[in-house]
């Protein structure tokens, strides 16, 4: 198993930016595709972004390309996640996951596909 906690959430205004962080323990996360999920009030869990393994590839929901970039660093056990021209729509609460794989890939976009989350950090946008 292996504890995430993330960090860097609160308050923005619309078109701001935000960096949050996600810190694993237990376990090195090279054996770990990574990724942040969201989940708003009322609305069921969203994947926001999965990066591999080694961080070579990754995957973007629509609604943030372009806009959210996450990155990752197995030797400080850390994921990232770079948010820009934030939207009221990006208000929610955002989860790192982590999947174990033996795969170099990335699509990996429902969070039944997880087997570690963290606690969740709120990022609320206003208008």
């Amino acid at each position: 198993q292996v504890q995430l906690v993330e960090s860097g959430g609160g308050l923005v205004q619309a078109g701001g930016s935000l960096r949050l962080s996600c810190a694993a323990s237990g376990r090195t996360l090279d054996r770990y595709a990574m990724a942040w999920f969201r989940q708003a009030p009322g609305k069921e869990r969203e994947c926001v972004v999965v990066i591999s393994r080694s961080g070579g590839s990754t995957y973007y929901a629509d609604s943030v390309k372009g806009r959210f970039t996450i990155s990752r660093d197995n030797a400080k056990n850390m994921v990232y996640l770079q948010m820009s021209s934030l939207k009221p729509e990006d208000t929610a609460v955002y989860y790192c996951g982590a999947k174990f794989t033996y795969s170099g890939g990335s699509y990996y976009p429902t969070s039944e596909q997880y087997e570690n989350w963290g606690q969740g950090t709120q990022v609320t946008v206003s208008s």
